[in-house]
């Protein structure tokens, strides 16, 4: 065990594992400790130290310096794999920390791997120097991967697990946007388009707001690329995700109508109290406003980082109509006081339970005290108009759920005409004539339930015709 070797060998840790050579004699330092104190005893005082710039050991037992060259024979074979263990034990928990400080720092960087085998609908994925994980909820909705494909993915976390590093990855996470809009526009990458917010449901659409540094670049134009292509690139990687590239603005009049394309905004009101802004919308561009599912109205919310609710000018009339009639029957607010808060963008009682005591009473002029009775009021309220929302959406998805099973289910065949053996010539015998009149009779004489609901039928029928003549 001389120093060369010792050299030699943290050397070839340190290139083929990435450990720190510093890590690497330490860890030879215990090892040699915990097999010495194994030969020795625990009553003796053991001491190791390795030169880090020599690699010459120093072994001291009980103040006594050991000979580097005599030192294998008197530890002897047992307490040499004592050693080696211990070493080994320490590399790996190197090796583990070494990895774990390479990924936490990727984290939300874009990595490549390879998948190699599916777990459940999760996937593993090979990376340069370790195993990551995608689980079944990090991947695209509707994306089919398989063994053998390159994919890219971002990574979301890093944590220890045991004397492993679990990599966690994902392809539904907005940085996976965001490092691609790096990898295909160089502009993003040297920093001259900054992306300034992003908003994104996976597998079905995104909104990214670019800015620019430089008057002179189109920072929209930039990213589409000419006739699409980096755009392309993107929208590819992403299984046909749509991408809508908006202009960043400082101000929120012009920012919220960019974030609402492809819809067009006639006006913008900010309610700054609530962090809410009400966007007014042409009749005919109201669905386009919200999108399906409200996914249009939701990314754009997102993306400027303000609750936005889309109205018609009508239904914003007749919202403030509406509130200010319920604001004025709560007590100590006066109609100048409710058209005041409506004006603010309060409508509902739960806009008023939320807001601050101070501002409410800088505005209405109230005492501390009336100022109480006027928010509990309004939580009540806010109670009540709760339970009763939760009821129709409860009612609404009930009835959802029955037109779905409706209409799956397949159409009702013709009921078949069955026919009936004649009665046994014994039976028939047993009915006189005398007991066929009589039941004929009395079938005339009482009413047909068919005929009851026939009559009314040829009467709405009859209608059309007398209009039509």
């Amino acid at each position: 065990m001389n120093g060369a070797d010792v050299l030699r060998f943290v050397d070839a840790l340190h290139r083929d594992r990435n450990i720190d050579k510093s890590i690497v004699i330490e860890a030879l330092e215990q090892a040699v400790l915990s097999a010495a104190k194994k030969h020795y005893g625990e009553d003796f005082e053991v001491t190791v130290a390795i030169d880090q710039l020599t690699g010459k050991p120093t072994v001291l037992c009980d103040g006594k310096d050991i000979e580097p060259d005599m030192l294998g024979e008197i530890l002897g074979r047992i307490s040499s794999q004592t050693a080696k263990q211990v070493l080994m034990q320490r590399i790996r928990e190197a090796e583990r920390d070494s990895i774990f400080d390479e990924y936490e720092d990727l984290k939300g960087q874009l990595v490549t791997g390879t998948i190699t085998r599916f777990e459940g609908g999760s996937a593993l994925v090979t990376l340069s120097k370790i195993d990551g994980f995608l689980p079944k909820s990090e991947q695209i909705p509707g994306e089919s991967h398989r063994i053998g494909e390159r994919i890219r993915a971002v990574v979301i976390e890093v944590r220890k697990a045991g004397s492993r590093v679990k990599i966690i990855l994902s392809r539904t996470h907005p940085d996976l946007v965001l490092e691609l809009f790096k990898t295909e526009i160089p502009e993003v990458a040297e920093g001259i388009i900054e992306v300034r917010s992003l908003a994104r449901e996976a597998g079905y659409r995104s909104k990214v707001a670019v800015s620019c540094s430089d008057t002179k670049i189109d920072c929209v134009g930039a990213c589409v690329g000419v006739r699409g292509a980096r755009i392309k690139n993107i929208v590819d990687e992403l299984a046909g995700e749509r991408i809508d590239i908006v202009r960043w603005n400082d101000s929120l009049q012009v920012l919220v109508p960019n974030a609402m394309q492809p819809s067009e905004v006639e006006d913008v009101i900010l309610c700054p109290m609530l962090g809410r802004v009400i966007v007014l919308v042409r009749e005919d561009q109201l669905s386009l406003a919200i999108g399906k599912r409200g996914q249009n109205v939701r990314l754009a919310s997102k993306l400027v980082g303000w609750d936005i609710e889309v109205m018609t000018r009508d239904e914003l009339n007749e919202q403030l109509e509406k509130s200010v009639a319920a604001f004025s029957q709560v007590p100590h607010i006066t109609e100048e006081l409710a058209e005041s808060l409506v004006s603010q963008g309060f409508f509902s009682f739960y806009d008023l339970s939320v807001i601050e005591p101070d501002q409410l009473q800088e505005m209405s002029g109230c005492t501390a005290e009336q100022i109480e009775e006027v928010v509990a009021y309004a939580d009540v309220e806010s109670d009540k108009q709760e339970i009763e929302d939760n009821r129709r959406k409860a009612e609404l998805k009930l009835q959802r759920e029955i037109d779905a099973r409706a209409a799956a289910a397949p159409p009702k065949a013709d009921a078949p005409v069955i026919e009936h053996a004649p009665p046994p010539e014994a039976e028939a015998s047993a009915v006189t004539v005398d007991e066929v009149v009589a039941e004929s009779s009395v079938a005339a004489e009482s009413p047909s339930p068919v005929a009851e609901t026939e009559q009314p039928i040829s009467a709405e029928l009859e209608t059309p015709a007398q209009v039509a003549e």
